[in-house]
């Protein structure tokens, strides 16, 4: 919604008062502050198209909400894109219908698009151990490096997961962190003693240099800390991997999640059970870590391709 207060028409103050609304409530149910604002930017898109139809929320029926899925399709969006912005507006007019202020979602009308296959990215056990043996560890950014690193593929942590870490989070003696996850879900995930052993020279070492140059002001919290002795950000971790992955003169495209990705699907050639790997990854539906059965899957297609006379 572009127009200043003083401008906007009946409909558009209509729409905002809405989004407001249901801001306000996934506030309120603790939902974490980037899936909330990545829902309203998928609804500020709904809000502005229906507006400029003169239509408010509750004038939209399912006829009017496929014709807007037609519309940002033919932008350019993906299936993907297509199906997350109809579940974020599948979620808001659940919102209204719990208000009393529909009778109906008029979005439960509304098929999702079959989203696109999407396999993530992987990598070999050795290349994981190349990466994080290359880091050097001698000065106190490279210490925390090491540890930052080898924490996220040793527990399968999100980079957010990561920056959030705060001390009394950590758990050396039974080799476990508390890790507050999407949704402020919070779980107790173990992580090897390698991960451990980098942590214990990067808190003995590297981490106390760190945290003295934060000025004098109150004591940071914080796991991994900048070279500031404030808390990093995903950026800050996002970054330092490419560094890394550079070292070892890996092809492009490595991101923490590929840690991630790798971490399970080696949990799950090891025989790991899906449903344990769901606990430890912090998946609310077991259909999302149901995609590493698709990675592992496509390996043994391109094993069996290679080997068998008669593929």
């Amino acid at each position: 919604m572009k127009n200043t207060a003083a401008e906007l028409t009946p409909t558009q103050s209509t729409w905002s008062a809405d989004l407001a609304a249901f801001d306000a409530s996934l506030r309120a149910r603790g939902m974490a502050d980037k899936t909330r604002r990545a829902y309203g930017v998928d609804l500020a898109q709904l809000a502005e198209w229906a507006a400029g139809h003169g239509l408010g929320a509750r004038a939209l029926d399912p006829r009017m909400l496929r014709r807007f899925a037609g519309v940002i399709s033919e932008r350019g969006a993906s299936k993907t894109t297509v199906a997350r912005k109809l579940a974020a507006i599948r979620t808001f007019f659940r919102f209204l219908v719990e208000r009393g202020e529909l009778e109906a979602n008029p979005a439960d009308l509304v098929a999702t698009p079959k989203r696109d296959s999407y396999l993530p990215r992987v990598l070999k056990p050795g290349e994981v151990a190349d990466v994080l043996e290359r880091i050097p560890a001698s000065t106190p950014l490279e210490l925390r490096d090491r540890a930052l690193f080898e924490l996220a593929y040793s527990a399968g942590l999100r980079a957010e997961e990561l920056v959030n870490l705060d001390l009394p989070d950590l758990d050396p003696d039974a080799e476990e962190l508390r890790v507050t996850g999407k949704g402020a879900k919070t779980r107790v995930v173990p992580a090897g003693e390698p991960a451990w052993r980098a942590v214990e020279r990067y808190l003995e070492r590297g981490r106390p240099p760190l945290a003295a140059r934060s000025g004098g002001r109150r004591a940071e919290p914080a796991v991994f800390v900048s070279k500031s002795g404030r808390r990093i950000s995903t950026s800050d971790v996002r970054r330092r991997l490419a560094i890394s992955t550079r070292r070892v003169a890996l092809d492009g495209g490595v991101s923490p999640h590929t840690l991630r990705h790798s971490f399970a699907t080696h949990l799950l050639e090891g025989g790991a059970d899906l449903r344990a790997i769901q606990e430890l990854l912090g998946h609310s539906s077991i259909s999302t870590t149901q995609t590493y059965t698709r990675v592992e899957s496509g390996r043994l297609k391109r094993v069996y391709k290679q080997a068998h006379p008669r593929a």
